[in-house]
């Protein structure tokens, strides 16, 4: 288990949520201590300055808590990547596979990305990749965002799923901050 920051002990592990076999890793306990949550996005603010993007794009729900944070700190334009139907104006959509369903995410054809941008793609965990790489493909065949300006930054990585390499093998980066084996 990769824990370069330390940050292991704030994450609780619940067994069989939300399905059956499934080790759910729970950020809350960590975004709850603020010396934990402070470092976790001090790291992440790191990361994203090493990339030198222009925009954060992030995945709905969690990983809004660490966009907010990196965004302001390094004032960056902060776009959505959202469930569908969440987003008012006319959106792109991508369908993609979960480990334990089917789904699709959507960004607004409005917004100020362009092809001439690096983004950061921020969610809390990485495991079969389906929805980093729905948003990264989202970004490429929409508004032609090159595969090698797209970072995709998460807390967690269950490494044994698969999906950090299938980013990478895509052309993607990917960084994370704590690694579990044992998915």
């Amino acid at each position: 288990m990769s824990d370069p920051y330390n940050l292991k002990e704030y994450i609780r592990t619940v067994d069989d949520f939300p399905i059956d076999g499934i080790k759910f890793r729970d950020i809350t306990s960590l975004i709850e201590t603020p010396d934990a949550f402070i470092k976790t996005c001090n790291a992440m603010d790191e990361l994203t300055k090493a990339f030198n993007p222009s925009v954060v794009v992030s995945i709905e729900s969690r990983g809004f808590i660490f966009a907010g944070s990196i965004s302001k700190d390094l004032a960056l334009p902060f776009v959505l990547a959202r469930k569908p139907g969440k987003l008012p104006n006319e959106s792109y959509s991508k369908e993609f596979d979960l480990e334990y369903g089917r789904t699709s995410i959507e960004i607004q054809k409005n917004t100020s990305i362009t092809s001439k941008d690096r983004v950061v793609i921020i969610d809390d965990l990485v495991a079969t990749g389906g929805t980093a790489m729905a948003c990264a493909e989202l970004l490429t065949e929409n508004f032609g965002v090159l595969n090698e300006n797209i970072l995709v930054l998460a807390v967690i990585d269950l490494p044994d799923l698969g999906g950090s390499k299938l980013i990478a093998d895509q052309g993607y980066s990917v960084e994370t901050l704590v690694g579990y084996s044992d998915s």
